[in-house]
């Protein structure tokens, strides 16, 4: 089977959506698919094409970028002429729909639906008109959780090609960390004052990390934030303020492989998210597989309390509530049975649910469901 994915950028690049492209595409070739993956250039270089284990990468430069949106029609043109069987995007990804519409391939169209556009909402609405033209070439849309498909106002349209794919990571090292991992991990818990709480994430709005900063100000122990972003002097100037300076740490962006200690060696992973743009917390499978327990928030109509559910691998509380946040830390805190039994049951549903060969093999049975009726004409 001959797979074309459509992606904004590949790693290198950053990204969630950008690794779960990589994860899947890799997963794939490895179940012996030919795979190969169109997206742009996200340095300013020359065009370039490459293998990735197996994956066919090929990266162009924009030669305009109008609103934003970057365009380029070498790229229009490897679409219009791709020899897959099936085109597989990843969406939101407003320049990839243009793209797909100037090319008007004749293969049929699978996208993953990461998220609704939740913050442009101006410029969703003026583009809905293409969005929607786009979407009746798609043959199936992939949500990436139950509770997200039913709460987005726009999938409940295309309800009758909905299917979901719950994403998936490489649960090796976080199953089965390193020596040098457990080392680290071990130096953590020595050298800070524990117990240790960790956050992982970009500094955005919807992460809600100044209710992590807040909730720490009643909970003894260390809070380690992992990532960058905008939120940066917001949160320092919180941090200032509650004169926890000697109780916050930030570690900065890590390699996802570096960030593997921090799970072994936090008492659990904060995931204050405030918004239905955090639509499933991919940091949460790592958490679990790593047997850390998540405290996470009930967002109306996002999968991150899906992911990890309450009182099974994590416990979940409102939205913007430290002192939920707060509570819930204290509980494992004092609770030591529990905190064992939530992260042995967080293992578990890493394993079963979003491994990410488990994903690669129910994507391509949906390709196959796909192409059954193009098989029998």
């Amino acid at each position: 089977m001959r797979i074309c994915h459509l992606g904004k950028f590949y790693p290198p690049a950053p990204g969630g959506i950008e690794t779960h492209l990589q994860t899947l595409a890799r997963a794939q070739r490895a179940l012996g698919l030919d795979v190969q993956v169109l997206c742009m250039n996200h340095e300013k270089s020359r065009a370039s094409v490459e293998l990735d284990h197996g994956v066919d990468v090929q990266r162009f430069n924009p030669v305009a970028a109008p609103f934003h949106l970057q365009l380029c029609p070498q790229l229009i043109r490897a679409i219009r002429h791709s020899k897959a069987e099936i085109l597989h995007m990843q969406v939101p990804n407003p320049a990839m729909i243009l793209h797909v519409l100037a090319a008007r391939p004749a293969q049929p169209l699978v996208v993953t639906y990461q998220s609704d556009i939740v913050r442009q909402r101006l410029r969703a609405a003026l583009f809905r008109p293409l969005e929607r033209k786009f979407y009746k070439r798609v043959v199936k849309i992939l949500p990436t959780s139950p509770p997200y498909a039913a709460g987005s106002e726009f999938l409940q349209r295309y309800s009758k090609k909905t299917e979901i794919l719950p994403m998936g990571i490489d649960l090796e090292p976080y199953l089965n960390p390193s020596i040098e991992h457990r080392d680290k991990a071990a130096e953590l818990i020595r050298s800070v004052n524990g117990p240790i709480w960790l956050a992982c994430g970009r500094l955005v709005y919807y992460k809600g990390l100044i209710n992590a900063v807040r909730a720490l100000a009643a909970v003894p122990g260390t809070l380690i934030i992992i990532g960058s972003g905008p939120e940066f002097d917001a949160l320092n100037a919180e941090i200032k303020a509650l004169k926890l300076e000697s109780r916050v740490l930030f570690a900065g962006n890590l390699p996802y492989q570096d960030i593997i200690p921090y799970y072994l060696a936090a008492h659990a992973l904060w995931f204050p998210s405030n918004a239905r743009s955090e639509a499933f917390g991919l940091v949460q499978v790592e958490a679990m597989a790593c047997a850390c327990p998540v405290i996470n928030t009930a967002i109306p109509g996002s999968g991150v309390a899906w992911v990890s559910p309450h009182e099974i691998s994590g416990l979940t509380i409102p939205m913007n509530d430290p002192a939920a946040l707060a509570a819930a830390a204290m509980r494992l805190l004092d609770d030591a049975s529990l905190r064992q039994r939530l992260g042995a049951a967080g293992r578990a549903r890493a394993k079963s649910e979003f491994d990410h060969m488990t994903m690669a093999r129910r994507c391509i049975q949906i390709y196959e469901d796909v192409l059954k009726p193009v098989q029998m004409n």
